[in-house]
């Protein structure tokens, strides 16, 4: 797939062949929500805890005798039933990690990649380079290069160039930085248009290709 090469300013300097490996792989949909499924259950904590009516404190002594009160009959004030008591089914710190094999993983993120190239979601530029570390000029970048539509910027390494880039980036609520070595399915998703200077295109034919 031919696709053309843009710099900073939105203007065509080539064209670059993207891998058909990776921008032109089988698209499966099952694999790519199994994949967003297990990244979605990996960022869980599992820390959550309730008690159980064994657990909280007090409710020793019954609260009334069992017959002639003409109330229903209670064994503790620390039933579920009861403001204070414990709680049926209590939740308990848990792992919800799923397991997915790296194969499956890197299928899903080519299957991705292979969905934004079909729909024309991929800008790919010859060099990502700001001057200084400033929002404003991050945002008229963006704005030239894709308009209003959301963007995943990737980025090869932790250079300073890309540190300046990064922090340019924070403050805008539609865009985000990443390595491209990071890259993974829930992002890659989550994002309208892909933002690919060439050298991170070199980082994901070495890691997918």
């Amino acid at each position: 797939m031919e696709v053309d090469v843009l710099n900073m300013e939105g203007l065509k300097v080539r064209t670059v062949e993207l891998p058909a490996a990776i921008f032109e792989a089988k698209i499966n949909v099952d694999l790519m929500h199994q994949a967003y499924i297990r990244q979605m259950a990996n960022a869980r904590l599992g820390t959550h805890s309730t008690k159980t009516r064994g657990e909280v404190a007090g409710g020793g002594r019954k609260p009334w005798a069992q017959k002639g009160t003409g109330r229903a009959r209670q064994g503790s004030t620390r039933a579920p039933q009861w403001v204070g008591g414990g709680r049926a089914h209590a939740l308990k710190p848990r792992d919800y990690s799923l397991s997915m094999p790296l194969k499956m993983r890197r299928a899903a993120l080519r299957s991705a990649l292979s969905v934004k190239a079909q729909e024309n979601n991929v800008v790919v530029l010859d060099e990502l380079k700001l001057s200084e570390p400033k929002t404003k000029l991050m945002a008229q970048a963006l704005n030239r290069l894709i308009g209003e539509d959301s963007a995943l910027i990737l980025i090869p390494g932790k250079t300073l160039n890309y540190d300046l880039v990064a922090r340019s980036t924070n403050n805008l609520p539609d865009a985000k930085t990443l390595l491209a070595s990071y890259l993974n399915i829930r992002d890659l998703l989550g994002y309208q248009k892909v933002i690919l200077p060439l050298e991170a295109l070199d980082v994901l034919t070495a890691q997918l290709g």
